[in-house]
């Protein structure tokens, strides 16, 4: 098999005259995120690099960046045209860094160099930028939610398959959350979720607002936080703690380690997660789960969409500021072949972004199958706007409240409206 950045290879050296020396000779700069606090990132895609410059002649520099600092040192690289040539981005960044106007957009051109868009599965091309636009960065690893549930505790209750539905979700729930001791206590709960983070809660309103029909920004940009339609799913996933009661009003205040260990030590029945929980789990010495789509209503709204997940992961760029850019399209086109996607993906615990490589016996899993459906069949982007990593902080900001309010006492339909009505005014007032 020819890689992609083995034909670009083939076509530099076509070009004829002293250009192709100098790009035999080039020497580009990676910025690759931290995947994994378990691996060492560099002994894992040095070997791949070493790879690339024996296809190619291009010589890598490496440097890996955690990413509670990688946004700054982005935004830094472009204003201040100093960057690497090539890094890696959150998805939900891409509409967001291409306003900057700091990135190659991916025309026919460079599509074709790095190996065409069909090699892509579609859902995980459509979360790289602005709609209407090429794309500013190009999918790397593939992530999606999935529902994960402890199969022991659902075979000793006597449940065979997963819920299928929300309203069998919150039956199932119900069923499990008991008092298993008689100490008065429940000491086994439903589900367990992640109130106290931001982020998920900003994912779940827009998963469960696409299932009731909502969007959270209109044609025209403008936020509608407040819509009837995202109002429900708001309240349908705070019920589970206020009115369903199959969460635990600790988790109000859970973090993703919580919520997972109480899944692998019977304290819950079931969690939402990403592909990455697989790992997470497996660090737990845990593997008595399952995992399925996170069901929408039974009898879905007008207009409401069939997903369980949004379109995560991480992306891959070229920065506009590089001098090879060819070279750089290369390595995008090394990282997106089949080769490296099954070994990088396989590693990380994430899902590969080509089609291809989910033929691969690296992925002959069934949870890892279902996720990748989830991703393939099941998910659409997160909203491609610039302001979307605001809307994360503040839509998510009022799910994290509505959850502390729904631990000690209740939490009404006006409460939810208001708190998003609020999020959306202050969308609004710095837009």
């Amino acid at each position: 098999m020819i890689t992609a950045s083995a034909a670009l290879a083939v076509a530099l050296a076509g070009c004829g005259g002293d250009d192709n020396a100098g790009a035999a000779s080039a020497r580009i700069t990676y910025w690759a995120v931290s995947m994994s606090s378990s691996i060492e990132e560099a002994d894992l895609l040095e070997p791949l690099l070493d790879t690339f410059t024996e296809e190619t002649g291009v010589e890598v520099e490496l440097e890996v960046v955690p990413w509670d600092g990688l946004w700054n040192r982005i935004l830094t690289a472009v204003s201040s045209g100093q960057g690497p040539d090539v890094l890696d981005v959150g998805n939900t960044w891409s509409a967001s860094l291409q306003a900057t106007g700091g990135f190659v957009e991916f025309g026919e051109d460079a599509m074709e160099a790095i190996g065409g868009t069909d090699k892509f599965i579609p859902a995980s091309l459509a979360a790289t930028g602005a709609d209407g636009l090429p794309p500013a960065t190009i999918p790397l690893y593939g992530q999606a939610y999935g529902l994960y549930y402890n199969t022991q505790i659902f075979a000793e209750a006597g449940i065979t398959e997963p819920p299928a539905t929300w309203e069998e979700l919150v039956d199932v729930g119900r069923r499990l959350t008991v008092d298993t001791d008689g100490d008065g206590d429940i000491d086994q709960w439903g589900l367990s979720i992640l109130g106290g983070s931001a982020g998920v809660g900003s994912h779940l309103a827009f998963i469960l607002g696409r299932q009731e029909g909502g969007t959270l920004f209109d044609d025209s940009g403008g936020p509608t936080f407040d819509s009837d339609e995202q109002v429900a799913a708001v309240r349908r996933y705070i019920d589970l703690m206020e009115s369903d009661r199959i969460v635990s009003p600790s988790d109000a205040e859970s973090t993703m380690t919580e919520a997972l260990s109480k899944l692998a030590d019977g304290r819950a029945a079931m969690a939402f997660g990403q592909a990455t929980t697989r790992q997470a789990l497996a660090s737990l010495e845990f593997d008595d789960y399952g995992v399925t789509r996170i069901p929408g209503p039974a009898d879905p709204p007008t207009g409401g969409s069939d997903i369980g997940s949004m379109v995560a992961g991480t992306n891959i760029a070229v920065m506009n500021s590089s001098e090879h850019v060819d070279e750089a399209l290369s390595l995008v086109g090394f990282l997106t072949d089949e080769h490296a996607q099954v070994t990088l993906n396989e590693a990380y615990g994430t899902l590969p972004v080509i089609e291809g490589a989910y033929q691969d016996e690296a992925f002959d899993d069934d949870g890892l199958q279902t996720l990748g459906t989830n991703l393939r069949d099941f998910a659409e982007p997160f909203p491609q706007v610039p302001e979307v990593a605001q809307m994360e902080t503040l839509v998510g900001g009022a799910v994290k409240e509505l959850f502390a309010q729904a631990a000690t006492g209740t939490v009404t339909e006006e409460d939810i409206r208001a708190a998003l009505s609020e999020a959306d005014s202050q969308m609004e007032a710095a837009g």
